[in-house]
């Protein structure tokens, strides 16, 4: 009896929760039917969504703004060819008239466009299309002025659409408008219009309504449409021309140049004074307490690097203020200071066996600072790589060539940094801009690592 009292609960218990699932399965596939439902009505409405923000959201009514700007400005020629034909033919009549106007708003386009022509008109134009018009690529439109005859005529060109478009737009809105709101507000109010339909089987209070909504319907499509092509060309028209995009890459390639150049010279004279200095600093820190007089040294050599580098920081930021400042072109040490960097180097426990040729004090300026920056990198890299290492330079003058060669031993060479530096980068760039060369690399017997340069006295005077 207890087992079938158990299984009759069980059972029980079982036809609930079936129950239980099947109902809450029931309501949960309901509850997804009329999901799947809402999002298919929203589906359904989201064109005409668009379609109404399109005619009447905020960017349309910007470009109404913007056409009816074209409208005022069409104004004063459009009454000056009005007045220039009504006086031809004063006896005109209606028909006479409404032509008169048309034949005026075709007269006034050619004055309207050799107005354009003035440089002026394309900045004023390209910053009222950016602000109102929203063009399909803003960042394509010239707010500068025209500095071509060939920008100057696509400029009077846009400017005779924008003062067209305008002037249909602005006479639709002034007449149209006011006429549909009283074939709304009042069906019945013209009795000609009435009977019309009337005699049509129409009913009269209908059309009123329905013409006056169609002609509304017709003044926003017309300013949609008119703002949406105006848009589209402005990029086209307002945009720079061919000669004005090359100039402003050669422009975006200069500023480029300057750029890279003023890394190179931080890189070379900022970042071979902190290596020293940090070279120093470790030796002084670690002889401290054995040797004060050896710590005092290189704390005075720290001081004295670290002055030589806001000097040459100063030349090189001056290199920013190169167009006010014409010493900055030629601001920095030369090859006839190298005898300073290589005492300077000697403190740090790097000794250079030095051969320099002589004549380097006689080299042009711009040439003798860029070939100076090298050799500065150069050996800023053992310093840094090979640390308190002999090292050996020759720079030679002969043949209107001056050769660097610099080398220094493999077997202490340090780990450098994930991904490399920029030090061999720089030489690289200095040489090539002075129309020489550039190796660098192990010797053939593996012991030595080499860098020798190449550079033509003849291309560098100029080079700043």
């Amino acid at each position: 009896m207890i087992t079938g009292a158990g299984a009759d609960r069980h059972t029980d218990a079982d036809a609930g929760t079936g129950t239980g699932t099947v109902a809450g399965t029931g309501t949960g596939t309901g509850t997804d039917a009329e999901h799947s439902g809402d999002t298919e009505a929203g589906r359904g409405t989201r064109p005409v969504r668009r379609a109404l923000r399109a005619l009447f959201g905020q960017q349309a009514r910007l470009r109404w703004v913007h056409l009816v700007l074209g409208g005022a400005l069409l104004m004063p020629y459009w009454l000056l060819s009005t007045v220039l034909l009504g006086s031809l033919d004063p006896r005109k009549g209606p028909l006479l008239q409404v032509l008169l106007y048309f034949a005026a708003l075709a007269a006034s386009l050619p004055m309207a466009a050799a107005t354009a022509l003035v440089p002026t008109v394309r900045a004023l134009e390209g910053a009222a299309a950016l602000a109102l018009c929203a063009p399909a690529r803003a960042d394509e439109v010239a707010t500068g002025p025209d500095r071509s005859w060939a920008a100057r005529r696509r400029t009077a060109g846009w400017f005779v659409l924008h003062l067209a478009f305008g002037g249909i737009v602005s006479g639709m809105t002034l007449t149209a408008t006011p006429f549909a709101v009283m074939l709304i507000l009042q069906p019945t109010g013209f009795e000609e219009l009435t009977r019309f339909w009337d005699d049509r089987g129409v009913p009269g209070p209908l059309p009123g309504p329905v013409l006056g909504l169609a002609l509304l319907a017709l003044v926003v499509g017309t300013s949609a449409g008119l703002g949406g092509l105006l848009a589209r060309w402005a990029p086209v028209l307002l945009g720079p021309t061919p000669d004005e995009r090359l100039a402003a890459a050669e422009r975006r390639a200069t500023v480029l140049a300057q750029r890279n150049r003023l890394a190179r010279e931080l890189h070379d004279s900022v970042g071979h004074a902190l290596s020293a200095v940090g070279i120093q600093a470790s030796a002084a820190a670690r002889v401290l307490r054995t040797d004060p007089e050896f710590a005092a040294e290189a704390l005075a050599a720290i001081e004295e690097t670290a002055r030589g580098a806001v000097a040459e920081l100063d030349a090189v930021l001056g290199l920013l203020r190169e167009e006010e400042r014409g010493e900055a072109a030629t601001a920095g040490p030369t090859l006839a200071g190298l005898d300073d960097l290589l005492r300077q180097l000697a403190r740090t426990g790097v000794t250079v066996d030095a051969e320099l040729a002589p004549g380097l004090d006689r080299l042009p300026p711009g040439f003798s600072r860029e070939a100076y920056r090298i050799v500065q990198e150069g050996l800023t890299n053992v310093l840094r790589h090979a640390g308190p290492a002999p090292a050996r330079l020759r720079v030679t003058l002969a043949e209107g060539r001056v050769g660097i060669e610099l080398t220094s031993p493999l077997d202490r060479l340090r780990p450098g940094r994930p991904g490399g530096g920029r030090g061999l980068r720089g030489i690289g760039e200095r040489a090539a801009a002075l129309r020489g060369d550039c190796e660098a690399g192990p010797t053939d017997d593996g012991t030595m690592w080499r860098l020798a340069v190449r550079l033509p006295v003849g291309t560098g005077g100029e080079q700043r």
